[in-house]
């Protein structure tokens, strides 16, 4: 154990070092510069292919050979990143970085937009369709199609499985026990039983039946945590000024810099911005790609736009929403904080014993929604590597992981985490990089299509 301790921290601090934080941030800045600021100057063109599309009247995907609508994908997809990133890991980077990490948040959310746009079209570019009808897609995919590397393709779905079961299980299932153990006394064995029961009755309906789950949970969540925090912020409104001037000033702290060498103080608001940005969103990830794949779209940059509105809704909106509750309450935290207590605490300064019990409530739903989106993630991942056959057996051990999670404090398996997110990421952003020529005529295309150019 401590010899995989030992190799995972060394690893860690290379995946999540400076080269790939700059790998991160210089893709997005690559697609944002070649694609012209797309995701700013065509604001109002891809709100109105996506976001505003929801109010008007629409039909549900057939759910044939395991098709989904782009409200049902992005929701998957949604339902993979909103999740404890949101709410522990924005005071996690709050505490680690001070208020500037919520600042290189932002910086990575705007510009892991356009990487999302990227992956997502060229995951629709890519995909095939399997004998059973069902879209057969991912990074992988278009690793394998577009570049002709299966042996990086196959590297892509071995760090994915591995993550599915940390980021996507482990982690989500003890995040949720522990919260309702400490607001409602659940025992963690009883947590993990019911984790285990409701994973197996929605993973069994394969990719329409999470669908549907996350068509619903979704929205309710996200809405339901938007209110709770607006109502905090409104209360504490004399703070907003003073809380988005800390942000800033945080940002481009100064203040310990010596001999023209930046101030550590501001690469560590970089480094835990920029990685809980991408933690929380998955922007270059290539993870989103799966959910994404499956949806009843044949436009490729449509999808893409879908991926953007996903990014901003997780990051720009909700994390900064977080944020905003820590900071303006007041509640006082530095760098030996707890970051699921802060969160609390925040949430109580106007709610009371409700905040605690609203906090632990909205930890267990959005665990539960991660861990089914990360299901899926991973069966693709196993179906490319061992054939479909190896699915079933591959989600009794994602229901054993779970149950495991929320019984054993899985220390590891949350450095574990963040090792593989960041090891995904190398064949993924290398994939799009050199696929960039035809993310960019995939948008040209569409753009002159529509008389947009």
């Amino acid at each position: 154990m401590a010899v995989i301790e030992q190799v995972n921290h060394m690893v860690h601090s290379l995946v999540w070092g400076p080269v790939m934080i700059a790998a991160f941030l210089g893709a997005g800045l690559w697609f944002t510069l070649r694609s012209g600021f797309f995701q700013v100057r065509r604001f109002g063109l891809w709100q109105r292919r996506t976001f505003l599309t929801l109010f008007k009247k629409r039909t549900s995907a057939s759910g044939e050979g395991g098709t989904i609508s782009q409200l049902q994908a992005m929701s998957t997809a949604l339902a993979a990143s909103l999740g404890t990133g949101n709410i522990v890991g924005v005071a996690g980077a709050l505490i680690l970085g001070g208020p500037g990490a919520i600042f290189w948040m932002w910086i990575s959310a705007l510009l892991g937009m356009m990487t999302s746009f990227a992956e997502n079209a060229l995951g629709v570019r890519y995909r095939t369709r399997g004998e059973d009808g069902e879209y057969d897609g991912g990074p992988m995919v278009y690793i394998e199609r577009g570049l002709g590397l299966r042996w990086l393709a196959m590297l892509f779905a071995v760090f994915c499985t591995f993550a599915s079961f940390g980021i996507g299980n482990m982690t989500q299932g003890n995040s949720a026990a522990g919260a309702l153990e400490s607001q409602f006394g659940l025992p963690p064995a009883v947590c993990g039983g019911v984790f285990c029961a409701l994973f197996i009755a929605v993973s069994a309906g394969g990719i329409t039946r999470i669908a549907r789950v996350t068509e619903k949970l979704i929205p309710f969540l996200a809405i339901g945590y938007l209110a709770a925090g607006a109502v905090i912020i409104a209360v504490h409104y004399d703070r907003i000024l003073p809380s988005f001037a800390a942000i800033f000033q945080g940002a481009f702290d100064f203040r310990s810099a010596a001999g023209g060498i930046m101030g550590s103080a501001m690469m560590q608001a970089l480094r835990c911005g920029t990685a809980r940005g991408v933690f929380s969103n998955e922007a270059g990830m290539g993870s989103a790609v799966f959910a994404h794949c499956a949806a009843e779209n044949d436009e490729p940059a449509e999808q893409g736009m879908w991926g953007m509105f996903e990014v901003f809704a997780d990051t720009i909106v909700m994390c900064t929403v977080t944020a905003l509750v820590i900071l303006t309450s007041g509640v006082p935290f530095d760098s030996s904080s707890d970051a699921a207590a802060l969160s609390t605490q925040a949430f109580s300064s106007v709610f009371g014993r409700a905040g605690g019990v609203l906090v632990a409530a909205g930890v267990a739903l959005f665990a539960f929604a991660t861990l089914i989106g990360w299901s899926y993630f991973g069966e693709k991942s196993v179906s490319y590597l061992f054939g479909r056959g190896a699915v079933k057996p591959y989600r009794v051990l994602f229901a054993a992981a779970a149950f495991l999670g929320c019984v054993v404090h899985p220390s590891l398996a949350w450095e574990l985490s963040d090792t593989f997110n960041g090891l995904m990421a190398v064949p993924n952003l290398i994939a799009v990089l050199s696929l960039s020529g035809e993310v960019f005529r995939i948008l040209r295309e569409y753009l002159t299509r529509r008389g947009k150019v």
